[in-house]
């Protein structure tokens, strides 16, 4: 299977995969990016190993996003996004929800306890 097709087709094992990552970390870093004109609160997970990142992003109006970034034969980074509709969203901790929509509405990112998001 290609990360292409594990990105549309199984976007909710990635996401599983993502907060399960996130939440077992004693700190976790909830930034605040912007490419533009658009702004969203994000998390990311590194698989170094690999050369993988994987994240969440919550952009207004409350569209999630999940990213999957990678490597190619090239070395060239290619990004995959992939909009997450309601059942992918509720595997997201409402915890790690409100932190997230809390970045995003300050502009400014947040370190807490990864337990903290589980609730």
């Amino acid at each position: 299977m290609t990360y292409e097709e594990l990105v549309k087709k199984h976007p909710g094992s990635l996401v599983e995969k993502i907060v399960t990552e996130v939440i077992s970390q004693d700190f976790v870093e909830v930034h605040f990016e912007d490419e533009d004109d658009e702004l969203w609160a994000v998390i990311k997970v590194h698989i170094y190993e690999e050369d993988k990142e994987m994240a969440l992003r919550l952009l207004p109006d409350n569209k999630w996003v999940l990213q999957f970034g990678y490597y190619d034969d090239e070395d060239e980074f290619i990004e995959l996004l992939q909009p997450l509709a309601q059942p992918e969203i509720d595997l997201i901790p409402k915890g790690l929800q409100k932190v997230m929509s809390k970045v995003l509405s300050s502009e400014d990112g947040l370190r807490v306890p990864g337990n903290f998001l589980s609730a």
